[in-house]
């Protein structure tokens, strides 16, 4: 298989796993920057995420852009994607959801921030983007490259981003990263929210965070990825170079 077809065919993979573990339902999506052109990225066209099929996919430039959408519809939201592609060179794959318990932290003013050693991926600062703020009253979609620019700039060189009143976006270095924290950016709100019952949380320092970053390699993605292939019923093929 060449290097671009096991690219298609872990998106793929990558879609049905975030249905699959309650992240995204018939909305959100991820993508890959293109692993021979990083001038462009890989989507699916407008379809629900447990559904997508190789077939589906798409190649946009960073502009969104389609190169050759066959005929297909792309999602709206996808410069978001190229937005972030633009700005941060060393990003590879990119996830925007609607997961459920992260969005109170991004309409509340309450501090989404890892409490546990398995939620570090989300970094130690996640920032909220309010489309309002610079393009006043609208649905709140990421229409166009200037709102893709503009949350782009509010993600900076953290991990992840709140927007408000919609959702989120991770990034990762590969594609099983970024679902790896997607998932557990999901763990970390809903266990946020049931400590916040409870008293005073003490969070994870910056420090801690950091460490965990440098300990976790791809035995940490590769464990979690095994267990959610079968879950989500698709092949497990190990990442390249692990055993």
């Amino acid at each position: 298989m060449t290097l671009l077809a096991a690219a298609l065919e872990e998106l793929v993979t990558a879609n049905h796993i975030l249905a699959k573990e309650g992240v995204v339902d018939s909305f959100g999506h991820i993508s890959i920057r293109h692993p021979e052109n990083p001038g462009r990225y890989i989507m699916s066209r407008s379809r629900a995420p447990e559904c997508i099929e190789v077939s589906d996919l798409i190649e946009f430039s960073l502009e969104g852009k389609p190169v050759d959408a066959r005929g297909m519809d792309p999602y709206a939201e996808r410069h978001i994607h190229g937005a972030i592609y633009e700005a941060r060179p060393e990003v590879t794959a990119v996830v925007h959801n609607h997961s459920p318990n992260v969005i109170p932290y991004g309409v509340t003013g309450t501090s989404l921030r890892p409490l546990l050693h398995m939620c570090a991926g989300m970094g130690s600062h996640v920032p909220i983007w309010d489309s309002r703020t610079n393009f006043g009253d609208t649905t709140l979609l990421v229409s166009d490259m200037a709102m893709g620019r503009d949350l782009a700039i509010s993600l900076g060189s953290n991990r992840a981003a709140l927007m408000r009143g919609h959702g989120c976006v991770v990034i990762g270095q590969s594609v099983r990263e970024v679902v790896f924290s997607s998932i557990y950016l999901e763990v970390n709100a809903e266990l946020q929210f049931k400590a916040s019952m409870l008293g005073q949380i003490t969070f994870l320092s910056e420090g801690e965070v950091d460490a965990i970053l440098k300990r976790r390699g791809p035995y940490t993605f590769e464990r979690a990825w095994e267990r959610w292939c079968r879950r989500a019923e698709r092949p497990y093929e190990p990442a390249p170079g692990v055993k």
